[in-house]
């Protein structure tokens, strides 16, 4: 058996997001010399069951094995018809488990990709379901590219988001945001603190935010909801300057008049 082919296909399942629990049943297929096999794998995202048959073709030329790719299958709960995808495997270009369940579920995934010439670029994906699968069932792959002008950090700037007043929370959830995750934050709501949940838009150049059920808030109310925070600081600074003025006003009336009396009789 060649050993160095079971190490290196390894750690491609693992960075891939397939962990490293399929060691023995890989090294009993690629015992087998077929030509090909199959190897499956689940894994349960919240309420939704993430199914993928992993496919590997022996070459042609050598005894070497290849992971050229997997069929993944979404099953939510509650809905009788699963959706699938093939997701494809080379060098630079994987999409990880994880990335690809988040595809599915039609959130956008950022990457750092390589070109036919080896040049790295770096990208938004996208599933558009509007268009219909090709005929082997796969939607297509949207590409945003740095030219069209998405950037996460703006977008997010634009909400009153606690979390991005601390550079380590904020690098955080810009990280998990570039995955494909949605994330749970804390929107700053005048005076009140309130859990949301935010996702990447590439395509309108923002970011979706959702409510604790989950239901989608609209713009107009999520910058609404900027303009109160604003407003609320910009009271709140008017106000201290304002206490700031009074208290170095010069003084009149009674006081005044009594602080003078006493300076006179001091004399």
């Amino acid at each position: 058996m060649n050993e160095k082919n079971v190490e290196y296909l390894k750690e491609q399942l693992k960075y891939t997001g397939f962990g490293d629990a399929m060691e023995n049943v890989l090294r009993e297929n690629i015992a087998k010399g077929n030509p090909e096999f199959k190897l499956d794998h689940e894994v349960k995202y919240g309420n939704d069951t993430a199914s993928a048959v992993l496919n590997f073709k022996k070459s042609d030329q050598t005894d070497m094995y290849f992971f050229n790719s997997y069929d993944m299958k979404i099953q939510r709960e509650g809905q009788s018809e699963a959706l699938s995808q093939t997701f494809y495997i080379n060098r630079e270009n994987n999409i990880t488990a994880k990335e690809a369940y988040n595809l599915m579920e039609g959130r956008a995934v950022n990457k750092d990709l390589k070109n036919k010439e080896g040049e790295v670029y770096n990208c938004w994906i996208k599933m558009d379901f509007k268009e219909a699968a090709d005929d082997k069932g796969n939607f297509k792959l949207n590409h945003y590219h740095q030219n069209y002008g998405y950037d996460l950090e703006a977008s997010l700037a634009k909400h009153s988001i606690k979390e991005l007043e601390t550079p380590k929370y904020k690098e955080d959830l810009m990280n998990s945001l570039k995955k494909g995750n949605i994330q749970s934050v804390t929107f700053i709501i005048g005076s009140e603190e309130k859990k949301q949940f935010v996702e990447a838009n590439p395509h309108f150049k923002t970011v979706n935010v959702y409510d604790n059920a989950m239901q989608r808030i609209n713009d107009r109310e999520s910058k609404d909801q900027k303009k109160n925070e604003t407003e609320t600081k910009s009271s709140g600074k008017d106000l201290k300057q304002k206490q700031d003025i009074d208290s170095n006003a010069p003084e009149s009336g009674p006081k005044q008049n009594a602080k003078k009396k006493k300076q006179g009789n001091s004399i």
